[in-house]
């Protein structure tokens, strides 16, 4: 699977081939763009280095900020200053850019430092990133867990240059930079530096490390040299008395010579720093080669956990990347809190929960189950050190930052988490912080008046209710258990049973119809508050655009105010190009038309998804998309926080997902068009272990137990799937287990 990744799709604006059928309905009105960058990662890992431009959001690429169609470019080629570390991955704007310790490779005077060389001869794969600046310095980058390692190659030359601006961070957009409120920095020997930024409450350390006798380092302040200075030290910066300051490397190379540049990253200090360096990559010898060859094969570790058998090479190209774009965020910093000092689990770049909590931590749960387990613990610390389980969580305190998006959504994973029974959590401890939790923020008004705006907090907070009371039984606790499904109930305040949509409220990226649909634990209520299964369906079809004319989408900024009022009231699914709506292909197998949602994921993932930089129809998002499309492509779909999954017609002839069981495999038998254009291909049968599976679903203990399951495909809808309908808490209990074939 690595050898098919390529970390540059979704880097540029939106790319593919125009949609035809369905998917020409849907109407984009977010940023047409993935908003990933192609740097150095490791999997789940602190550090990320990348080509640095200041561009949005990641600080490579060549475009600036847009909440609507296709962004405008900042710059007309691809550039760089130099090579930043920690990057977000696939967001938007969440005004916490990173990009520190610029690192820039030279062969001109130091006043040159802010210019932008061109990028050419770019290469990427996971865990390295290379480039050649237009300056003729050929550069390289790799990381581990908690390091990076920097190589670059200069021409011959008498005074190459090495520069590192412990100043700089953020993008080069409106309100887009970071400013360090102090920082500190030392030549510690020859070849040996340190040094620590505070930066919006996080102390940031560094250990740098560098072989090459025959150079000098001096530290620079606004960019003069400091000879014969070993310290820089300041306090109380702001952005008004701001100036330039770092490390400076200089000295003669021979042509195609190399120089390695190493650093250790820590939360707790240059000493730490020090340490992690050396745990990643070994003390007193270059390492660049060895580092790049242990992520490579951490990354190949958790590739592998999905194979995937009879695809294209296209097809292999995207799936392939959208696996790795899954495995990249949150990061995990073990030991590495700088807000309690204890060993407990941290982590950061939770950034965009809303939209990890549906796809992206079901899939790490799968495959990753021992990451799972460690994140439940750094939230619960966060929750115990800061009163909050927090919505997104980033390199910086405060949990309290999304709440305006989203409540409760800690509960949904920690639901399905429970529910597998994985050790190493203490759930008795959990539901004391999961249930206080469902008190605070929109939690109040939600108990005392039965609904909170906007609207959709309600429906987060009625899930999260069934969530816990899930974990309560679990432990043991029924009364809890049954106050918490009772104020569950409550989900049916925020809809309009005149017209079976959400009420009037505002809703957080999108409208009430991209909302209105969303999988509730009451399927079954739900349908009949729209007036049965045929009504619902109708509402679905019109949702979708099924018998609707092509759209128009949006080109770039400014746009005719009469052209949104168009787009926004087509009231359509947003074709993954946003992802409120993500998981509503599938509220079909509640009404028993499985059929539909085979139709509609086909024309998502053969129409809005592809090879090349703009293979992306819109941000990633932390991976959220990505993790939508590796779902899509298995024939699973997970339902959050029920511990099921819905089953629809696979991408693949065969496919393996390595669980902590062992592997469970789908295979597909059958008619399958030769090329997706001609349509999608529909369920006619499955079966489990060699059993028939009349139901449209499989629990998560089937799954993650391993298992064998056989998808038999045809060109025309079947029975299948439509006598039975996926556990509804109405119709089935909130103990009932999976019902039975029968």
């Amino acid at each position: 699977m690595i050898e098919s990744v390529d970390p540059f799709i979704g880097t540029e604006v939106t790319d593919l081939p125009s949609t035809t059928g369905l998917a020409a309905s849907w109407w984009w009105p977010k940023p047409q763009i993935g908003n990933t960058h192609p740097g150095a990662t490791s999997p789940f890992g602190m550090v990320s280095a990348c080509a640095y431009s200041g561009g949005y959001p990641t600080g490579y690429g060549r475009y600036g900020m847009n909440t609507e169609g296709v962004p405008p470019r900042m710059y007309d080629e691809l550039q760089a200053s130099g090579f930043t570390h920690f990057q977000q991955s696939g967001t938007g704007a969440i005004r916490k850019y990173y990009n520190y310790f610029r690192v820039t490779p030279m062969v001109d005077p130091l006043d040159a430092l802010d210019t932008q060389w061109q990028l050419q001869e770019e290469v990427a794969e996971p865990g390295y990133y290379a480039a050649t600046l237009s300056s003729g310095i050929r550069s390289e980058l790799t990381v581990g867990p908690k390091s990076a390692v920097h190589r670059y190659t200069f021409p011959a030359r008498e005074d190459a240059r090495i520069v590192v601006d412990f100043s700089l961070g953020g993008l080069s957009i409106d309100h887009g930079r970071t400013v360090p409120l102090r920082a500190q920095m030392v030549s510690v020997a020859p070849g040996v530096a340190q040094g620590e930024i505070v930066v919006e409450g996080v102390p940031l350390a560094v250990h740098m490390e560098f072989d090459a006798p025959r150079w000098r380092q001096m530290l620079w302040y606004d960019r003069r040299l400091m000879s014969g200075g070993s310290r820089l030290e300041f306090d109380g910066i702001r952005l008004t008395t701001l100036r330039p300051f770092g490390l400076l490397l200089i000295g003669p190379t021979e042509s195609g010579e190399d120089v390695e540049l190493r650093f250790g990253f820590s939360l707790r200090g240059v000493e730490q720093a020090r340490a992690n360096l050396e745990a990643d990559c070994g003390t007193g010898v270059r390492s660049f080669d060895t580092r790049r060859a242990d992520t490579q094969a951490e990354w190949r570790q958790h590739l592998d956990r999905i194979v995937v058998e009879g695809a294209t090479t296209d097809q292999r190209t995207v799936f392939s990347t959208a696996l790795y774009h899954s495995l990249i965020k949150p990061c995990f910093a073990p030991d590495e809190s700088p807000f309690w000092t204890t060993s407990r689990s941290f982590v950061f770049d939770i950034s965009t929960m809303w939209d990890l909590y549906k796809a992206q931590l079901p899939l790490m749960t799968a495959i990753a189950p021992d990451r799972a387990v460690d994140l439940v613990a750094a939230l619960l610390s966060v929750a115990e050190e800061e009163g909050n389980l927090p919505i997104g969580y980033r390199m910086a305190r405060g949990t309290d930052r999304f709440f305006r998006q989203a409540s409760a959504l800690a509960h949904t994973f920690f639901a399905d988490v429970c529910e597998l029974g994985l050790p190493g959590i203490d759930w008795e401890y959990a539901l004391v912080h999961l249930h206080d939790d469902l008190r605070r923020n929109y939690g109040e008004e939600y108990l005392v008046k039965g609904v909170a705006h906007p609207i959709s907090h309600t429906l987060d907070l009625a899930y999260g209710h069934h969530c816990t009371a899930r974990i309560a039984r679990h432990v043991g606790d029924h009364e809890l258990a049954e106050h918490l499904e009772h104020l569950a109930t409550r989900w049916i305040n925020a809809f309009d049973p005149t017209t079976g949509l959400l009420i009037d409220s505002e809703y957080y990226e999108g409208g009430r119809w991209n909302y209105s649909f969303r999988l509730l634990h009451d399927m079954a209520a739900r349908i009949e508050l729209a007036g049965g299964e045929d009504p619902f369906v109708d509402m679905l079809d019109r949702f979708f655009g099924f018998g609707q004319p092509p759209v128009s989408q949006l080109g770039e900024p400014p746009f005719d105010e009469a052209e949104l009022a168009r787009g926004y009231g087509l009231h359509r699914f947003e074709g993954l190009n946003n992802e409120p709506d993500m998981e509503v292909p599938w509220a079909y197998h509640y009404a028993g038309r499985p059929d539909r949602t085979a139709e509609v994921v086909h024309a998502a993932v053969h129409g809005a998804f592809g090879p090349g930089r703009g293979g992306l129809p819109g941000n990633d998002d932390s991976g959220g998309l990505s993790s939508w499309y590796v779902w899509a492509s298995l024939g699973l779909f997970p339902v959050a926080g029920q511990s099921l999954f819905l089953v629809n017609a696979p991408a693949f002839d065969r496919s393996e997902i390595r669980v902590g069981g062992g592997d469970f495999v789908v295979e597909t038998k059958g008619d399958r068009p030769s090329d997706p254009l001609e349509g999608p291909s529909y369920v006619q049968s499955v079966t489990l272990d060699g059993q028939p599976l009349e139901r449209s679903w499989i629990s998560a203990a089937e799954v993650h137990g391993s298992g064998h399951l056989v998808v038999e495909l045809g060109p025309e809808p079947s029975a299948w799937g439509t006598t039975t309908r996926p556990p509804s808490l109405s119709t089935s209990g909130p103990s009932d287990e999976t019902p039975s074939d029968t």
